[in-house]
């Protein structure tokens, strides 16, 4: 239970503005370190960032800091004891690795030199993740010297990965080998953004993936079309029958209980998706595209958030030359990909698509499926009593009320969400402009701090409002 008034918010920004500068000092001593996963060279510089982050939370107050070793680069864990027996256990989850960056790329200064222009700060990993980790250290210590407590109003804990950016290969098998000491019943992922500058959002959950490629195999080698076409099978014209009949006319996927058990949008969440400043020419230009074009009876933001999708990321087969070759092709292929909502189980959209396969293709077609692996979608329920305290916590940080989104793409917070069994929020502050993998990428100093403050509120909210071990 609570034993401490909440954080005033005058309190909250005055220790915030008084800390700016050691907090902007030390980040950029962090995004100094290239620590790029992705390439082996980098390798010791992935490992010195987790040890700058292991030093640097325990200066914060963190009676345990530790690197976990993996088959890979290693990840941080800190652990922060409340002292309230009855208080929530929250575990934070974000990434010390970085993108591939040079100055070749199109960067204007060296993107391992933190620069600061326009109130922005440029630098590989301003946004993506290492500034959206590091408010998290100032937001305690602020939470702390505003309330007067001497350890959070939660059982704060952290685990800072160290290979997100190279597809976090090794991370479930850590959360698996160390689930005992993550268990927690929140996790919130500050590994996002929200929709602009002037419109703060709450990511309530993202679309899983399951992918796949499908070989066919018609004649043991190109063949004469004249001599042999309209006699045989052609794995090309079979490839191509297969994507098209991948949807209906109403663009819906045909696959054999496809939309079995989702969760549907509700008409409060119709309705907040509707209420933000969505410009579809303003995102066609983004999407480099001319027009919009998905399931029937859902809107654009609807298709991209809350539906499921089978998209068709590559076709081919038979001669890719100048000219004509007038052959029957020996192979095609299929690259496809599933992006699935809540209630959906990627194992099952596998079988179904075996077996429809399968069913479609003649005989003296031979073929093969190879499933990547899959990612489960994840969904917080608006009316989860630790998304009301985010909400309301962004809220008072930012001045304003609060939306919601969520995300079209896929990550690591369906492993956190299937191991450790408990419901993932997302806090993130970073917005399009700040150009995430893109050459110059920055994070708005006035939105990081803005993370600080929320993160600054957040505990004793969740603390005074949630109670999961009464519940």
């Amino acid at each position: 239970m609570r034993t401490t008034p909440a954080a005033p918010d005058n309190a909250v920004r005055t220790y915030i503005e008084a800390q700016r500068s050691a907090f902007l000092s030390d980040l950029c001593d962090w995004l100094r370190i290239p620590s790029v996963s992705a390439d082996p060279g980098h390798a010791e510089d992935v490992h010195r960032s987790a040890r700058w982050l292991a030093d640097t939370l325990r200066e914060t107050g963190f009676p345990v800091a530790e690197i976990w070793e993996t088959a890979g680069a290693p990840a941080v864990f800190a652990e922060w004891p409340s002292g309230d027996p009855d208080a929530p256990t929250v575990l934070v989850y974000g990434h010390h690795d970085v993108q591939p960056a040079t100055l070749a790329d199109g960067w204007h200064t060296d993107p391992f030199e933190p620069v600061e222009r326009d109130g922005r700060l440029h630098a590989r990993g301003a946004a993506d993740d290492k500034g959206q980790v590091f408010f998290h250290t100032l937001g305690v210590r602020a939470h702390l010297a505003a309330t007067g407590r001497t350890a959070p109003a939660v059982n704060l804990k952290l685990l800072i990965e160290g290979e997100e950016e190279s597809g976090s290969p090794h991370f479930p098998a850590l959360l698996a080998q160390r689930a005992s000491r993550l268990g927690c019943d929140a996790v919130i992922v500050s590994d996002t953004g929200m929709w602009a500058p002037d419109t703060p959002t709450v990511c309530t959950g993202m679309r899983g993936l399951t992918d796949c490629q499908i070989d066919l195999y018609g004649p043991d080698q190109d063949i004469h079309s004249g001599s042999f076409g309209g006699a045989v099978p052609n794995p090309a014209t079979e490839a191509a029958r297969l994507a098209a009949a991948l949807h209906d006319d109403d663009r819906r996927v045909t696959l054999p209980g496809f939309y079995d058990g989702i969760v549907e949008l509700t008409d409060e969440e119709r309705a907040l998706f509707a209420e933000l400043p969505f410009d579809e020419a303003d995102w066609l230009h983004t999407a480099h595209s001319h027009a919009t074009l998905g399931e029937s009876g859902h809107t654009t933001l609807e298709r991209l958030w809350a539906r499921p999708t089978a998209e068709i990321n590559g076709i081919s087969g038979g001669y890719q030359g100048p000219g004509g070759k007038t052959i029957v092709p020996a192979k095609a292929q299929l690259k496809l990909s599933f992006r699935l909502v809540a209630g959906q189980d990627a194992e099952k959209i596998q079988h179904s698509l075996r077996d429809w396969v399968a069913e479609r293709l003649p005989a003296g077609i031979r073929h093969e499926i190879t499933f990547w692996g899959a990612t489960r979608p994840c969904l917080t329920p608006l009316g989860h009593p630790a998304l009301r305290s985010l909400t309301r916590a962004m809220g008072r940080a930012f001045g304003q009320p609060v939306r919601y989104t969520r995300e079209g793409g896929s990550g690591p917070a369906a492993d956190l969400q299937d191991v450790l069994d408990v419901p993932v929020l997302f806090l993130g502050i970073s917005v399009p402009s700040d150009g995430w993998h893109a050459p110059n990428e920055k994070v708005e100093l006035d939105l990081l701090l803005k993370g600080v403050e929320t993160s600054a509120y957040l505990w004793d909210d969740l603390a005074a409002h949630w109670h999961p071990r009464t519940a």
